[in-house]
């Protein structure tokens, strides 16, 4: 398919996600999410990092465990309403795009964005990673998650009311390659995709699985 404008594609998201934001609050994290966020805090951990930007915050289900489990958190999303659910769970959240982040440089230890950046067409891929490095610190690790696919940009066919959502589907390889322009993908690992609450977008017309990776930022900016 062609490309899709970028300004069109997040409002087209903003309006799907401000529409599904009561649902999404109570929606159970896979035990893949569960384990890998976990795993990401323990390395913060050892590494005194204290701090933690999450691009894509949602309601701000994930935003509460790095809370609790010490860390000053800051969120951003394109839904408003995600962004409200998440202020009212007491999270330091805000609306603001990926492409332009509010902050300056260097600001945050550690980033995290978790089945976000899928909706990044390839035409501005680069430039959100790129916003992600700026504002994480030299050497400071960034965790990102995807849906794997077959370097295709489609529309969801699950997605039953207009507007539906972009995917930007990337194999191993091309995910690799794109944030290694960007520093050092010092972990990479992926999970099946499995049934009910481990099943990825879709409605089950794809062939994926999930990929992990922590992105090392570059040791000076």
């Amino acid at each position: 398919m062609r490309g899709i404008p970028d300004a069109d594609h997040e409002a087209d998201l903003a309006v799907f996600y401000d529409r599904q934001a009561p649902v999404r609050n109570t929606r159970a994290l896979t035990p893949h999410r569960v384990e890998s966020r976990e795993w990401f805090i323990r390395l913060l951990k050892s590494e005194h990092r204290h701090s933690l930007f999450e691009l894509g915050c949602g309601t701000g289900v994930e935003g509460v465990e790095f809370v609790r489990a010490g860390l000053h958190y800051t969120g951003v999303d394109l839904s408003s309403e995600s962004v409200h659910l998440a202020r009212s769970a007491g999270l330091e959240a805000s609306v603001a795009s990926g492409r332009n982040l509010p902050f300056p440089g260097a600001v945050f230890s550690a980033a995290w964005t978790m089945s976000t950046l899928l909706h990044v067409p390839n035409s501005g891929i680069h430039d959100v990673v790129r916003e992600l490095v700026r504002v994480t610190a030299p050497g400071a690790p960034i965790a990102v998650g995807l849906w794997s696919g077959e370097d295709c940009e489609v529309l969801n066919p699950e997605d039953l009311e207009e507007p539906r959502r972009v995917f930007s589907r990337r194999s191993d390889e091309t995910v690799r390659r794109i944030f290694g322009e960007h520093g050092s993908v010092e972990h990479f690992r992926t999970w099946p995709e499995g049934v009910g609450v481990e099943s990825g977008p879709g409605a089950g017309n794809w062939s994926q699985h999930y990929q992990f990776l922590v992105l090392r930022t570059p040791a000076s900016n």
